[in-house]
């Protein structure tokens, strides 16, 4: 019996080896990704907020981080900025900016499902990225900064701008699977 089961455990690892295939994790980390990160914190648009918008003045506005606790890395930059204007002002501006810049606008296929309040996606598979634009609270902004930040946002809209990409450029979808 014990020969059997080593035989078929020899059977199953030559096979693998055979077909490419292997027993080790198909997962991603985040070891090595420095330079996309940099590319994607240095992405224009993060910069370029409609007129009259600033970064708070009490925290660092600026984000950024490679996650792999889910098993597949993914990057993130982001910045927030007050505004005193509209919503739409926010969205015509991105828009506008992203377009120009070769972004894609995705519609929300859900109309009413708010999981952010615009996003774009550019490049293919190995260099695709997506943008979303979202609206914040002054007690999510606070949550995130610290207490010292949100009350700044109480005056006007707070909004993140934030650029994201798994770390083998694949392509992702703003509004799910």
């Amino acid at each position: 019996m014990e020969r059997g089961i080593r035989w078929l455990l020899s059977a199953v690892l030559l096979a693998g080896g055979l077909t490419g295939c292997s027993l080790l994790s198909p997962f991603t980390t985040c070891e090595g990704t420095d330079a996309l990160m940099k590319e994607l914190e240095s992405l224009p648009l993060l910069a370029s907020p409609p007129p009259g918008a600033t970064p708070p003045t009490k925290s660092d506005a600026a984000f950024s981080e490679c996650a792999d606790d889910s098993g597949d890395a993914y990057l993130t930059a982001s910045r927030s900025y007050v505004y005193a204007g509209t919503r739409q002002e926010v969205l015509d501006h991105f828009r506008k900016a992203a377009e120009a810049d070769g972004w894609r606008y995705e519609p929300n296929p859900v109309p009413g499902m708010r999981q952010v309040d615009s996003c774009f996606t550019k490049g293919g598979d190995g260099e695709a990225k997506e943008l979303r634009v979202h609206f914040v609270t002054p007690e999510r902004i606070a949550e995130f900064y610290g207490p010292e930040a949100g009350p700044e946002f109480a005056g006007g809209a707070g909004f993140e701008i934030t650029v994201g990409a798994d770390v083998e450029g694949a392509r992702t979808s703003c509004w799910g699977p």
